[in-house]
């Protein structure tokens, strides 16, 4: 904590001038600081961007990962198709390491986070399909029964009426 010296009307301007000047220094630098890191973000996710492109190029990788994350939405068994595309992302890695250069391997790894990210992405929307679904399920029951006692209450009354005589 910063101490200024007192004077007739308070604190000593001189002192609490070059005090706010110091906080104004660290907070423009601060405020560079961030901004470098800002351009550093987006010159990364750029590169990122140039990566995933290079990465639809090999072998057509990010096609078969885009056809693979189609049709997982349409599979019941989720975990086993999962597994599956797994174990093909893992078959087609170690392929293309055996036959690529150093750059090529960095850009495989890139691929694999990629391929993660979109078996993530895609395991969230099964999950909500799933329970999309479930709730669904839940509704036709409570329909189904809401309909039938409807039907029954309406048999009751026929019944009802072939009692009385007229």
């Amino acid at each position: 904590m910063e101490k200024f010296t007192r004077t007739l009307r308070g604190y000593d301007p001189d002192e609490v001038n070059a005090f706010l000047d110091k906080i104004i220094g660290q907070v423009e630098g601060m405020v560079s600081e961030i901004k470098e890191k800002d351009d550093k973000i987006t010159s990364l996710n750029q590169k990122i961007v140039e990566q995933e492109r290079t990465i639809t190029e090999l072998q057509g990788l990010g096609n078969e990962n885009k056809n693979l994350v189609e049709k997982m939405g349409q599979y019941e068994r989720m975990e086993g198709t999962l597994n599956k595309a797994i174990m093909m992302a893992q078959k087609t890695s170690e392929q293309m390491r055996l036959s690529a250069h150093k750059e090529s391997e960095t850009i495989l790894d890139d691929a694999k986070k990629n391929a993660n990210r979109i078996i993530n992405e895609a395991l969230l929307k099964a999950e909500k399909t799933e329970r999309e679904a479930a709730m669904l399920r839940r509704n036709i029951n409570i329909f189904k029964r809401r309909v039938k006692d409807i039907i029954e209450a309406q048999l009751e009354v026929v019944n009802e009426m072939d009692q009385v005589e007229l």
